[in-house]
């Protein structure tokens, strides 16, 4: 076995020192503000549900509040695309809206706007337990590219996996309780209370699990770049190639010399 296979645990790494410590904690900081799509991807996610509601409290009126739910997405995503940033989380938001537009337009009940959105919650809740009992935290697919350790700290990073577990299981439990809460209201509250509520349930437990998945990932051993061990193989690889090669020359000029 490599040294690269050999698992690393806590006691294995040299303790960081303070300034080690807040580079790290700032570097996880990136990282989930890029993969969760920060205070934009929060925007997008909350405004067409909240026009929504609000011009169906207003005027009742489904096709209007659905339409401008769908038109308002789109137009954050072109926003996107002008800054030629990147349009993942709008185009999530996008396809979101539209499935609850459908929904709501088969059913004509504007409640089940808001079907599709729960519906995945729900199975986002379950994945992210069922991927942890599983061995495979979900959490840690997500972010494993992010922080260019892929799939390394399956075997190699205990420490790391034991903290990807964590917050996995914090995102599966925040957005049970979530469901346990707008289930039951999708069929009891009206249309706009349930709307108001749901828009009012949207950004504090994904703030409160990224919290979360941020104070796990903290206190974690480092991620393992296996991007940088690919290229320092790659270059060692090719100096030995060079080492033969040159061996191979000097050992032809010498024969040559030889005759």
């Amino acid at each position: 076995m490599t040294s690269h296979d050999k698992p690393t645990s806590d006691t294995d790494r040299i303790t960081r020192t303070d300034p080690q410590e807040a580079e790290a904690k700032a570097v996880t900081e990136a990282a989930l503000f890029e993969a969760f799509g920060g205070v934009r991807g929060m925007v997008e996610t909350v405004v067409p549900g909240l026009l929504f509601v609000t011009i169906f409290t207003i005027n009742k009126d489904l096709h209007v509040s659905a339409i401008a739910a769908l038109v308002v997405s789109l137009v954050l995503v072109a926003v996107r695309l002008v800054l030629k940033d990147t349009v993942k989380h709008a185009f999530s938001g996008v396809f979101g809206v539209a499935f609850g537009v459908v929904f709501a337009m088969m059913t004509g009940n504007a409640k089940d706007f808001y079907l599709p959105g729960m519906l995945y919650t729900l199975g986002l809740a379950l994945a992210y337990l069922v991927t942890t009992l599983a061995g495979v935290p979900l959490i840690g697919l997500i972010l494993g590219p992010v922080f260019k350790e892929n799939l390394s700290w399956r075997t190699r990073n205990p420490g790391r996996k034991k903290a990807y577990a964590k917050a996995s299981y914090a995102w599966g439990l925040i957005l049970l309780a979530k469901c346990a809460i707008l289930f039951p209201l999708y069929w009891w509250a009206d249309t706009t209370q349930f709307g108001w509520v749901l828009v009012a349930l949207k950004i504090p437990p994904f703030l409160l699990a990224v919290y979360l998945t941020w104070v796990f990932l903290a206190k974690a051993p480092p991620p393992i770049d296996v991007f940088a061990e690919m290229e320092a193989e790659e270059q060692a690889e090719k100096a030995r190639k060079a080492e033969a090669r040159a061996a191979a020359e000097a050992g032809a000029a010498t024969r040559s010399q030889e005759f």
